[in-house]
């Protein structure tokens, strides 16, 4: 199959499996086209089967805000009309959903069909999606989608129950090559006589991280151990600036990777005390490299983080709750053991190997 695949180029969970699973298709002999305003963070175009388009936006001095869902439209019609498109899949329902069934429009007139593949990820729903602006252009690129995926039963819920459709959503969940993860965890040696505990994500208000950075000043006080935090945005600098006030030793912030894995290795524990979170690939990607998961219980995290088997879930603002957490597992090396063993084990039902398939399958059933 020639597919094309939209998603945003950025380090938030919706590109990375996006971009991991164009490798993966293109694995399996498919052509796959990337469309995006840059190039996906985590895309290798040296694939005889991979190839980038990139959305220009030209700049007229009439419009405020230039209109990125026009330009979009746009090049997914270039693209299929040029390359024999059988079918698009976007990576979140606005603008990319929009967008597309702009395009499929579009190509109509020319007798072409372009079959769109939406996969939700969260933030469209949660938070973009139930803005008043946004709410029925949301729906509506859910409604003409010709297939309507979610990566977690929750989101799936959510998305019913807000939005008040009755377009089936197939849950396909987040996934992680695990082969990539095994050999890594084969190189790694691990130095550190500490507990490390790593949190990573895209720094947004909905990662929760004047809370995370609290339950670090109050467990440091208990043990001594390593904080590792990966990624960049939004509220990093007030990350930093907290460590700083509060005084909170051995923190070190490792801004972004395109190889987490080299950092999830040497790692014990993970956090990741998100408001808001449709799935949590970075929780998987942990679980992967045998951290034990101390998550919220918010979304689709308690989907994937089992309490009390793979680490623990909490009330997202309930502070003495994940340090209670954190320290039962430095406190008890046994007990770590399990749960990093438990949750590498739960991580293999996610293993890209089986997952993509579930793509590949409903992608079959369009293009028949």
């Amino acid at each position: 199959m020639k597919i094309i695949i939209v998603c945003y180029p950025t380090f938030g969970g919706s590109g990375i499996l996006a971009t991991e699973l164009g490798h993966k298709l293109s694995k399996n002999g498919h052509v796959v086209h990337f469309i995006a305003y840059e190039k996906p963070v985590r895309l290798e175009v040296n694939d005889k089967n991979i190839f980038f388009h990139k959305v220009n936006v030209p700049f007229y001095p009439l419009f405020n805000f230039q209109p990125y869902e026009l330009a979009l439209s746009t090049k997914i019609v270039d693209v299929s009309t040029k390359n024999q498109i059988d079918l698009v899949h976007v990576h979140y329902a606005i603008p990319h959903a929009y967008a597309a069934y702009m395009a499929q429009k579009m190509l109509k007139t020319q007798k072409i069909n372009l079959p769109i593949v939406t996969t939700l990820h969260g933030t469209d729903i949660t938070l973009v999606g139930k803005h008043p602006f946004y709410k029925k252009a949301v729906k509506f690129s859910i409604d003409k989608s010709n297939i309507v995926t979610s990566v977690s039963k929750s989101l799936k819920n959510d998305t019913h129950d807000f939005f008040e459709t009755n377009k089936k959503i197939k849950v396909i969940p987040n996934f992680v090559d695990l082969e990539k993860f095994n050999n890594q965890l084969k190189l790694c040696n691990k130095v550190s006589q500490y507990k490390t505990i790593t949190h990573v994500s895209n720094f947004r208000p909905a990662k929760n991280i004047r809370t995370l950075i609290k339950v670090f000043n109050l467990i440091s006080k208990k043990h001594k151990c390593i904080f590792n935090l990966i990624g960049e945005g939004p509220e990093l600098d007030i990350a930093k600036e907290m460590t700083k006030e509060l005084k909170i030793p051995n923190v070190y912030f490792l801004g972004n990777t395109n190889e987490v894995e080299k950092e999830l290795c040497h790692s014990d524990i993970f956090i990741l005390p998100s408001k808001v979170e449709s799935f949590g690939l970075a929780a998987l990607e942990a679980m992967a490299s045998k951290n034990a998961i101390v998550s919220s219980n918010r979304g689709g995290l308690p989907e994937l983080n089992l309490n009390n088997k793979t680490g623990f879930t909490c009330d997202y603002n309930d502070i003495d709750s994940y340090v209670d957490a954190l320290d039962k597992l430095i406190s008890n090396e046994k007990l770590l053991e399990k749960f990093k063993e438990n949750s590498y084990n739960r991580a293999k039902k996610f293993n890209i190997n089986d997952i993509v398939p579930m793509y590949e399958y409903e992608y079959m059933k369009l293009v028949k």
